[in-house]
Parts: structure tokens; C-alpha cells; sequence
């Protein structure tokens, strides 16, 4: 079945205590997400973007409001079920690619699966095949700080897609990269939408980005506001 809601907030308040007193970030999210969409998610910096992500991606809770994500009430689940439905269901990209830099390429990749609970045959042939997607095959051998900027964004990618994610949530993923490495990224990423129907939801300040987008999203006084459907 194409086109789905595969993700589905709705009422999403947090707020956190500052020094100045109580900050508002969410105040009523509601968003929906198609399989297969790629979604941008723009608006002034501090305006909740990585917040809202953080979300979605279930490595937060909401004061209130609910996200269904692939037909399962998410925040229904206790913390180890819902760390079980995160690795399996959701792939992360961040700006900072939060690579493991004792580990190699290959090692990087394989270590989700083995969490997941696959056998190390399995995670080698799969760590294999996305390093050769990602045009990475020549350093699966090499640790992260042997590669460059851009390189270490596509192993993030990979990372990302090594269990198969139903949604992959990535938060300005081009913000540390360089004018082409970033467009290499954007290339790459429309790619996976088109051959892998991969769904993503990105929060970026890259025009560039946002363009490539089914559906752009501002968020601003705590919501977000459909901007452009560009399937319409």
C-alpha cells in the first residue's frame, strides 16, 4: 500500500525551564507524514525544529500529545520497548554525525544490526552493500576521522538505512559540510527517495534542501505551517 500515513503527531506540547522561567517550544504540532514523502522543516534557528525531530524520533517525550508512527501509539510503549521500535523503525542523520571514531566504517555499520539482534553474517553482507551504495566500498577499513567531511555524512546515511527504517529523521544534515559535499548529500538522499521509496523528514536551513521536498513545513510560534505541497 503507497502513500500511507506512516507518521502522524498530533497536540504536541514540550516546554523546558530555563533561568528566565518556563520556555514554550511545541504548542499544538500536528503533522502528518506520507510513506515515501521526503518532508523539509524550515524556520528561524531556536524555533523548535530539533526539538520537534528529537520527537518524532522518540528520543524524547512530549509533555502531551501523541505520535503514531507505522501504526503503533509510540509513547504507549515502556523505555526498552520503545528503544527496540526506535532501532528497528527509525534511522537518525544529525549535522554532527555522531560516528563511533574507535570503530571502522564497516564496524560502524554492523553494530545497529548486531543490537537488533542479527547474526554478524547478516550485518557484514548488509554493512557491504550500503557501503558500496554509498560510494565508501574503498573505506570500509578506515576509522571516521580518515575521512572526509562529506564521506563521514554519507556513512552517517548509511548508518542510518542499516536496519531498514521505516522514517529517517535528519537534522540539518548538510549544516557542517562544504558547498559540494552538500550537494552530493542532497543528490544521494533524492536518490533513496526515488529507488528505495525511503521516507524522510529533514529539518534544514538549506534552500537547496527544502527544494527537493514533497512538502515544506514552517515552524514558528510552536506549530508548523504547511508552506508548499509541492506534489499539488
Amino acid at each position: 500500500m503507497d502513500n500511507y500515513i506512516i507518521l502522524k503527531a498530533q497536540g504536541l506540547h514540550k516546554s523546558y525551564q530555563t533561568m528566565a522561567g518556563k520556555l514554550d517550544v511545541l504548542q499544538g504540532v500536528d503533522l502528518e507524514v506520507k510513506s515515501g514523502e521526503i518532508i523539509a522543516v524550515v524556520g528561524a534557528s531556536g524555533v523548535g525544529k530539533s526539538t520537534l525531530l528529537h520527537i518524532l524520533g522518540t528520543l524524547d517525550r512530549p509533555d502531551a500529545g501523541k505520535v503514531n508512527i507505522n501504526d503503533k501509539e509510540v509513547f504507549s510503549l515502556d523505555d526498552k520497548s520503545l528503544a527496540n521500535f526506535r532501532n528497528q523503525t527509525i534511522g537518525f542523520v544529525f549535522q554532527f554525525h555522531h560516528l563511533l571514531p574507535e570503530f571502522t566504517c564497516q564496524e560502524n555499520l554492523i553494530l545497529p544490526k548486531l543490537i537488533a539482534g542479527e547474526n554478524k553474517e547478516e550485518a557484514m553482507h548488509k554493512a557491504a552493500e550500503l557501503l558500496k551504495e554509498m560510494g565508501l566500498k574503498d573505506r570500509r577499513y578506515h576509522r571516521p576521522m580518515e575521512l572526509s567531511g562529506g564521506e563521514q555524512q554519507r556513512l552517517a546515511v548509511a548508518r542510518a538505512l542499516v536496519n531498514s527504517p521505516r522514517v529517517v529523521l535528519a537534522d540539518e544534515p548538510t549544516g557542517n559540510l562544504d558547498q559540494k559535499s552538500a550537494e552530493n548529500l542532497i543528490e544521494l538522499l533524492v536518490n533513496l527517495n526515488k529507488n528505495k521509496k525511503q521516507t524522510f523528514i529533514i529539518a534544514t536551513h538549506n534552500l537547496k534542501l527544502s527544494k527537493i521536498a514533497d512538502k515544506i513545513f514552517e515552524m514558528r510560534e510552536g506549530k508548523v505551517f504547511l508552506e508548499s505541497n509541492l506534489n499539488n
